[in-house]
C-alpha cells in the first residue's frame, strides 16, 4: 500500500505522515529529502526533476508499503498514479503561517520572509508553485480513494480518520488493507 499525504506547507503533512507511517509500520518519505539538494542554509537550490523522481522510485522499488509527505505534482504519471490513498489536509492560512514562522525560527534562528509570504498566498495561487486550486484540480484527475481533512485535527484525529476511510474502503469493509506490516 502506498499513501501520499499532501496539502499546503505547514498544513501537518510530514507530521502526519511520519506518525501514519510509524502506527501503520510503513516506510516514510518526505518528499522535501527528494525535492531540495542539501545546501546550507537548506531549501536553497532544487534537484533536477529526472533525478529526484529516478530516486524516489528507486527508494519507493525496494518498501512494499510507504506513506509519502509533501507534494509531487507533476513529477511524472508513475508516481503521480502509483497511490493507493492521498490524504489531502486544508488549514487556514493563519495558522499555517503561524507553525512555519515558529518552525522555521526554532530550525535556523528566523524565519525566512519570502517563504512565509509564499506559504500565506496558498489560497489565492497568486505565485508560482503549490497552490489550493492546482491542489484541488491535481487531485481530480487521480483514480485512487481521496481522503480530506479540513481544520486543526489532531494528529490522532488525523490518523483515526485516515484509518477509518481506508477501512471503510478495503475489500470486505476490513481493517486489513491498513494492517501493520511487519
Amino acid at each position: 500500500m502506498r499513501i501520499l499525504i499532501t496539502g499546503a506547507s505547514g498544513s501537518g503533512t510530514t507530521t502526519l505522515g511520519k506518525a501514519l507511517a510509524d502506527r501503520l509500520g510503513f516506510a516514510f518519505f518526505d518528499l522535501d529529502d527528494y525535492y531540495w539538494l542539501r545546501t546550507d542554509p537548506p531549501f536553497q537550490q532544487k534537484r533536477d526533476p529526472l533525478l529526484r523522481l529516478s530516486l524516489l522510485l528507486n527508494d519507493l522499488d525496494k518498501e512494499p508499503s510507504a506513506v509519502l509527505a509533501g507534494s509531487l505534482m507533476e513529477w511524472g504519471k508513475e508516481l503521480e498514479d502509483s497511490f493507493d490513498v492521498i490524504a489531502f489536509l486544508t488549514l487556514p492560512a493563519k495558522i499555517r503561517v503561524e507553525r512555519l514562522r515558529q518552525r522555521e525560527t526554532a530550525m535556523f534562528g528566523k524565519a525566512d520572509p519570502v517563504f512565509l509570504e509564499w506559504a500565506a498566498q496558498y489560497e489565492e495561487g497568486r505565485l508560482s508553485g503549490r497552490s489550493l486550486s492546482r491542489h484541488i484540480k491535481w487531485l481530480s484527475e487521480r483514480t485512487c480513494q481521496i481522503i480530506r481533512l479540513d481544520g486543526d485535527l489532531t494528529v490522532e484525529e488525523r490518523i483515526d480518520r485516515c484509518l477509518a476511510a481506508i477501512s471503510a474502503n478495503a475489500p470486505g469493509g476490513t481493517r486489513d488493507a491498513c494492517a501493520p506490516r511487519g
